[in-house]
């Protein structure tokens, strides 16, 4: 499984990448990353057929714990998954800018 840190991820998506977040509804609806689509971990698999399978994934959530088990489960299901370092709150920290209260489903 990769691993990105922040700035090599803020890059990424300003060129267009495809992020999920996989922290639950509430945590995603209090602040998230602008373009990052909510796909909770407990409802990861259903989220599978909406995922692009022709480039990377970008997996974001609050502690690394549960971005870095996403990815690893989403490489292990054909998908090129990177984990992202740092956290949300690191993304809030870093000054980057927080969308609240969108649901934004990756399906």
């Amino acid at each position: 499984m990769r691993e990105v840190d922040l700035d090599v991820f803020a890059a990424e998506l300003a060129q267009g990448a495809f992020a999920i977040d996989v922290r639950e509804p509430d945590e995603y609806a209090a602040g998230h990353v602008p373009g990052a689509r909510t796909a909770p971990l407990s409802e990861l698999g259903a989220h599978l057929a909406a995922l692009p399978a022709d480039r990377p994934v970008y997996v974001i959530c609050a502690s690394g714990n549960r971005s870095a088990w996403a990815a690893e489960h989403l490489e292990n299901a054909g998908f090129q998954a990177v984990s992202v370092a740092g956290r949300t709150s690191g993304w809030v920290r870093g000054g980057h800018p927080v969308v609240r209260g969108t649901d934004t489903r990756a399906s």
